[in-house]
């Protein structure tokens, strides 16, 4: 009988062939399922005519508003613009300092230098990584204005620490809910915390469209119209208007971050399977969740996960952490599992950020979080058995460094 060698625990192996990868997010077989609606709402737009700031985004704004309970949604082009229009609305004065997470996307602070703030950082905690209400109370100083927590990937951040904070020192609080479509507390959803947030529809998103589009969520009246105006060069209809009672110039100033109607089209065609997108995420991310339990060197996230209304979980992305998280994404990416790093580099480590004089150390929740997370496959379409297949090769690379 001839004798067979495992190779090492750390020897590359082949790729696997393109049949058999399972991409970190895929919506092919979504859309070839919803095509026929997709195809509709689209048509609609062509036979008006209209492919920027029409009736379809309108419409979606409309549906958008009666799902999430929002009084106002406001589509506009990007997540990001987003955040940089409830920033500007919100009444962010060149100078304003602006406390945001320090582990996040970029976008959290570029919004607030692109809307004339000044981003201070703030760790996050050990449990769920939501900016830490204690470290956002250090923080504050005589120019701080805003304070910018951020819902992440399967969980709200700690509003009555981040309000508390807030009444203590006057501060105004936004949420940076992009990625938290779905997620509710005592009945109203994210971005409806406080005074105004943000959803993102990249195509990753839970609701994702097929480039990038975003919306701002509020339920103050005066946001709500000084967004409006601003994401179409501060226009009321055909005419240049000015703000009444806004004395800033920059804010009167708008530019141009209208939503295009065939990204409305996409999202108002999606959005009616949300419900359903949001619960199959769900049960992937508790197949995971069992799968994974106990192995060493990987665990969960801590910290509790707030269930949907409808029962289940709202997960955007499935996080886990590693010890070994370099050499893991390594062994699964050899055998064709995609993965994605959350984040490679806190923000006060990134280069852009350098002038604000922050170093390793600075914030270590945060650091700890970037050198150790990482986040598996997690879209409708992907299989039991798909997803089973990860699990049996992040099973392999723990045991194999057992042995």
């Amino acid at each position: 009988m001839e004798k067979t060698l495992s190779p090492p625990a750390d020897a590359p192996a082949r790729k696997a062939p393109a049949s058999t990868e399972i991409p970190f997010f895929s919506q092919a077989a979504e859309f070839e399922r919803l095509w026929p609606r997709i195809r509709n709402e689209c048509v609609r737009v062509l036979d008006r005519g209209k492919f920027s700031h029409g009736a379809m985004v309108a419409e979606f704004e409309r549906e958008l508003a009666r799902w999430t309970g929002a009084r106002h949604v406001v589509g506009v082009n990007s997540g990001t613009d987003a955040l940089v229009l409830l920033l500007r609305a919100a009444g962010l004065r060149p100078g304003d300092e602006v406390i945001v997470p320090a582990y996040t996307f970029v976008a959290t602070a570029s919004a607030v230098v692109l809307a004339g703030g000044v981003p201070v950082f703030a760790d996050i905690e050990r449990r769920g990584y939501g900016v830490d209400p204690a470290s956002v109370a250090a923080a504050v100083g005589p120019r701080t204005r805003m304070v910018m927590p951020v819902h992440l990937f399967d969980r709200l951040a700690d509003m009555a620490g981040v309000h508390e904070v807030a009444r203590r020192h006057g501060l105004t609080v936004l949420e940076d809910s992009a990625e938290a479509i779905g997620m509710r507390l005592d009945g109203r959803h994210a971005g409806l915390l406080s005074t105004g947030g943000v959803l993102s529809f990249f195509p990753a998103k839970t609701l994702g469209a097929i480039g990038d589009a975003g919306a701002l969520l509020t339920d103050d009246d005066g946001i709500a119209e000084t967004a409006r105006r601003l994401r179409h060069h501060g226009r009321a209809g055909r005419t240049l208007d000015d703000f009444p009672g806004i004395a800033n110039p920059t804010v009167v100033s708008g530019c141009n971050s209208k939503m295009d109607d065939l990204q409305a089209a996409v999202l108002l065609a999606k959005l009616a399977g949300l419900d359903a997108a949001i619960a199959r995420r769900a049960e992937l991310s508790a197949r995971y969740d069992a799968r994974l339990r106990g192995l060493p060197g990987v665990r969960a996230v801590p910290g509790e996960v707030p269930p949907h209304p409808g029962g289940g979980r709202v997960v955007y992305v499935h996080l886990i952490e590693a010890d070994r998280r370099d050499a893991l994404v390594a062994h699964l990416a050899a055998r064709g599992i995609g993965t994605e790093t959350y984040y490679p580099l806190p923000l006060h480590l990134q280069p852009c950020f350098a002038h604000l004089g922050h170093a390793p150390g600075d914030f270590p929740r945060a650091e700890a979080a970037c050198a150790s997370a990482v986040a598996l496959p997690l879209y409708p379409d992907l299989t039991d058995a798909q997803a089973d297949r990860v699990c049996d090769a992040i099973e392999d690379f723990c045991t194999r460094r057992r042995r």
